[in-house]
């Protein structure tokens, strides 16, 4: 059994009640990409950070200018300027070594598709344990030779994935260590939620306006011309408007022009301020049809205590319940999808019971803290054999 620094104080982990006695500090190594927006990462960043709050000692592998960097610094932890833009990358592989060699470490952490397949390379020979993140279902096969870069590589000693939807899949593909392969829902704070509405008056709608959003890139599986069919079911409504937010709606243009509510679908293009939108709408509808993890939009909206309508595809009806915090229906029903809207439009009553109870089941269930110590205990396990 491996020999860890002993934590104390109100920052010792918690853990699960078979680890709070032990008392055992760890050595955390994340490899991570921090160039996207702050919003897209918080989730994971500032699990990082209760990492360190709760008397771990973490370093993080970024790029070493970017926002969320200065913001862990902030917070004590060493940053070394490592994000690669290739898979393979020498120099990425270098400086992994490096630090290795630097400190005995005891967890490695790779959170992407580039970080990964480094991280794994140059983690040969050393004694740590590296883990991996998964937060999407398919795409990953064992006849597949890049796949023995990612979570197939015989380096890696377990997988986290964002839900349980990813873990059964990613559980048909790895070799060993099927125990190894977890789902641990992404952790999210009320209070990163806390932001005025936005004004929709920029695209038309007025305060009292029935307003749907969705917000997604816009690839096949998220399903956009399946809820572009139920809005036109909901056409009669005269003050109903659906905001898309995102990007790759181009594809979907004819649709929307052909459409009786052309004149109330805003396509808004990448917003930096999606919390603020959801915030300003009644109901978020994420109608994917094939391939989804765990939409970070649907957690958002719960947050912001706008409900969801959410299809059954995915790890979305593990955080949903259905008729309590949103509605759940089947992939491929513009029917299901435009009914769960109109109930809700007719009853706002139910809407804002959903509201509450969405924010109350964040608040309980899914915080970032709950979601650190989750994985604490994961590394733990891993570590104790």
């Amino acid at each position: 059994m491996r020999a860890y620094g002993r934590c104390s104080g109100r920052n010792a982990w918690p853990g699960n009640r078979a680890k709070t006695e032990i008392g055992l500090c760890m050595n955390i190594l994340v490899f991570t990409d921090s160039r996207s927006s702050l919003n897209s990462i918080r989730p994971e960043a500032e699990m990082f950070i209760h990492f360190s709050k709760m008397g771990h000692k973490v370093t993080i592998l970024t790029g070493a200018d970017t926002e969320y960097a200065q913001i862990y610094r902030s917070h004590g932890i060493r940053i070394v300027d490592c994000q690669p833009r290739k898979k393979f990358s020498w120099r990425a592989i270098q400086v992994v070594c490096a630090e290795l060699k630097r400190d005995h470490y005891d967890i490695l952490y790779a959170t992407n598709s580039k970080s990964i397949p480094n991280g794994a390379f140059a983690a040969i020979g050393f004694d740590v344990k590296v883990v991996t993140y998964r937060g999407t279902t398919g795409g990953l096969y064992r006849h597949d030779p890049s796949a023995y870069l990612t979570h197939l590589h015989p380096r890696v000693d377990g997988i986290v994935c964002v839900s349980e939807a990813v873990r059964e899949d990613i559980v048909k593909r790895v070799w060993k260590n099927r125990d190894k392969v977890v789902a641990i829902h992404k952790g999210h704070n009320l209070d990163w939620y806390d932001v005025p509405p936005a004004d929709l008056g920029e695209f038309g709608i007025n305060a009292t306006d029935f307003t749907v959003i969705c917000a997604a890139n816009a690839r096949p599986s998220k399903g956009i011309p399946v809820l572009l069919d139920a809005m036109e079911l909901l056409s009669d409504l005269p003050d109903l408007h659906l905001l898309l937010v995102g990007k790759n709606m181009e594809p979907y243009r004819d649709q929307i022009v052909s459409s009786p509510m052309r004149d109330r679908i805003h396509v808004t293009g990448y917003r930096t301020d999606v919390p603020a939108l959801i915030k300003a709408s009644r109901v978020l509808v994420q109608p994917s049809i094939s391939g989804e993890g765990l939409p970070r939009a649907v957690m958002e909206s719960m947050a912001c205590g706008t409900p969801p309508v959410i299809t059954t595809t995915g790890g979305g009806k593990e955080v949903v319940e259905n008729g309590v915090t949103g509605y759940i229906v089947s992939t491929h029903d513009p029917l299901a999808i435009s009914e769960r809207i109109r109930d809700l439009y007719n009853n706002q009553d139910r809407l804002q019971e959903m509201s509450v109870k969405c924010r109350e089941t964040i608040a309980r269930d899914f915080s970032c803290k709950r979601t650190a110590e989750r994985y604490l205990d994961y590394f733990a396990t891993l570590l104790n054999g």
